[in-house]
């Protein structure tokens, strides 16, 4: 055979693309490093020069907001801001002025600027904005004279209407881009470097692979004996084109390796086995034939008494399919409900056919899908609960706006009470929708909780002021706290919501003269939150169901006062999110107490649990 020159050779296009490719991959990593490094050094510029400003600003306002006597004694402005400018670390700036309202340079920083305190600083439409409009300035440009790139900031200082005075500063940019300069050239020589060790490695990893391939080719050529019908194409004299031509003496005897069938019977009863779903397989007269482990779990029977079985009884389908099998394909789920379990199994089917195409049977997944029609079930229901709550707000104020279009507003005593009831049906469906999305983020967990200790009979004792002094006189709130620290890691504001939830219920469903009474004991290091109410009570039946969400015991009570039916499944979640836990007991005619346990931190540690 010829012999194959360099260039013309799978090691020289195997080189050539390792170096292009390896060009390209430096070529992409250099540009993102390179746009990354410098919005990297820009943002620490950014944060560095906005660090100073912030306590600059602060220290200025107040310097402008100081009250000074008229008889000149004490320092006068331009002396504080002066000594405010002088304790400010400058390397970041290279200008950095102060202007009053009359565009007078009252301070600055180097001793350039130095020169021109007192004067004014006229014609600067940034300085204009800022004083007249109080608007801040922030732009990137080149001074005229060095052209160097620099960071421009004007800010108010007071007001933002009728701002005290001006900060103007400049931050110089260079250092920045020669970081980049210096950076892009490291980057380049390391290139030249990186190609040149990439030709050497290339060729090594080149004649690592074409080695193999022609010993490949002479093995071949003695494996081969006989003549064969039909070729394979030949485009090249390369390696790969001589080890073509070889393999073409091959191909007859390659069509033994279609003898695999035992092979592939194996590997398809792994798969069977390992799988978590159930398959069910049938001959063509629709009887089961295969079964693995999962389909016997879930249809709970042994393979001995299914086997030879038709796939409609196994699987109770007499009532959902049809007796030809043939025609009917896809998917139905399955009731294989008792008295004591709700349980739903998916069956997906499949044809089997040979290759003639003809019917041979079928391939049946089975699933467990309880849970998931459970939590349909509970979706469909929290739709429907949705759409209730907000119908009755929307019908009722639809037809007050009705009457009110009709006439009813020109009723000066109808017309403000129709708009008051208007106004406390949109209050309500706002509140309604709060609920919806603190519910959605708590479900999604995006609420973040601000834990902190915090000793509880005193976040208790405040938290029953607040009531104690908007409570109706009927009302009794009698506190049995134990006088001693109870400390629990918490999110005060989202506690607060807790707590102000049960007692508002126990307020609303408390009789006139009623008693509420607050209890905390310690139970087990953990802390235990008893509220009680002297209301109507609730149905034994329905106490676990209070925390439910849109969940009423008494519905139309509930909304006269008021309520979303939210707030109790917002409270389950906030404790439950401090791994705590929610219930209440309750009996008709005799109140409702509602519990709720935290964790208490424990005196040894004190760490957060």
């Amino acid at each position: 055979m010829k012999k194959v020159g360099f260039f013309q050779s799978i090691r020289f296009k195997i080189v050539l693309i390792y170096i292009l490719l390896l060009l390209l991959a430096i070529q992409v990593i250099g540009s993102y490093f390179a746009i990354r490094l410098e919005e990297n050094l820009k943002k620490n510029l950014n944060d560095t020069v906005e660090e100073r400003i912030e306590g600059l600003s602060y220290y200025l306002e107040q310097a402008f907001q100081k009250e000074r006597s008229e008889d000149e004694e004490g320092p006068t402005l331009q002396e504080d801001v002066q000594n405010i400018l002088d304790r400010v670390d400058s390397s970041v700036f290279s200008t950095l002025q102060v202007l009053d309202r009359q565009y007078r340079v009252i301070g600055a920083k180097n001793e350039i600027d130095s020169n021109i305190i007192g004067s004014r600083k006229t014609g600067d439409p940034r300085i204009t904005r800022a004083l007249i409009f109080g608007v801040e300035e922030n732009t990137t440009m080149r001074d005229p004279e060095t052209n160097k790139r620099m960071k421009v900031r004007v800010l108010p200082i007071g007001g933002e209407d009728d701002p005290d005075g001006i900060l103007y500063l400049e931050a110089s940019m260079e250092g920045v881009y020669d970081q980049m300069g210096n950076i892009n050239d490291i980057f380049a020589r390391g290139t030249v470097i990186a190609i040149a060790i990439s030709i050497v490695l290339g060729i090594l990893v080149a004649r690592t692979i074409t080695k193999p391939i022609t010993e490949m080719r002479k093995q071949a050529k003695i494996m081969s004996t006989g003549d064969f019908s039909q070729t394979v194409n030949v485009y090249g004299t390369d390696e790969i084109g001589q080890l073509a031509m070889t393999f073409n003496d091959m191909n007859d005897k390659l069509k033994q390796a279609h003898n695999t069938t035992e092979g592939e019977r194996r590997k398809l009863s792994s798969v069977l086995s390992n799988m978590s779903d159930g398959v069910i397989a049938t001959d063509k007269e629709g009887k089961v034939s295969l079964m693995n482990e999962p389909a016997l779990q879930l249809i709970r029977k042994d393979f001995e008494e299914v086997k030879g079985q038709p796939l409609i009884e196994v699987l109770h389908l007499e009532d959902e399919i049809d007796d030809d099998m043939q025609a009917d394909t896809g998917s139905v789920t399955i009731d294989f409900s008792d008295d004591e379990e709700f349980f739903l199994i998916k069956a997906n089917f499949s044809v089997i056919q040979d290759e003639d195409g003809n019917f041979g049977g079928f391939i049946t997944v089975i699933s467990d899908v309880t849970e998931q029609e459970k939590v349909e079930q509970e979706r469909r229901e929290f739709v429907s609960n949705v759409s209730h709550e907000l119908r009755t707000p929307l019908t009722t104020m639809r037809s007050y706006l009705e009457a009110l279009t009709d006439g009813a507003w020109e009723d000066k005593e109808i017309a403000p009470k129709f708009l008051d009831v208007t106004q406390n049906e949109t209050d309500r469906m706002i509140r309604l929708v709060n609920d919806l999305l603190q519910l959605s983020k708590m479900d999604n967990k995006a609420t973040d909780l601000y834990m902190e200790r915090v000793d509880f009979i005193t976040f208790f004792h405040h938290i029953i002021d607040r009531f104690e002094m908007n409570k109706a006189e009927e009302i009794i709130l009698d506190r049995k706290l134990p006088n001693k620290e109870f400390f629990v890691w918490m999110d005060k504001d989202k506690l607060t919501q807790v707590v102000d939830n049960i007692i508002s219920n126990a307020i609303k469903y408390s009789p006139d003269g009623g008693r509420i009474t607050f209890r905390v004991d310690n139970n087990r290091n953990r802390l235990m939150v008893s509220i009680t109410d002297q209301g109507m009570g609730i149905a034994q039946e329905k106490v676990d169901k209070i925390f439910d969400r849109f969940y009423r015991a008494d519905k139309a009570r509930s909304r006269n006062l008021g309520g979303t039916g939210l707030g109790l499944a917002i409270a389950k979640e906030i404790i439950e999110a401090h791994h705590g836990h929610i219930w209440a007991e309750s009996k008709e005619g005799k109140g409702t107490t509602v519990h709720f346990t935290l964790p208490l931190i424990k005196k040894s540690g004190g760490d957060k649990r």
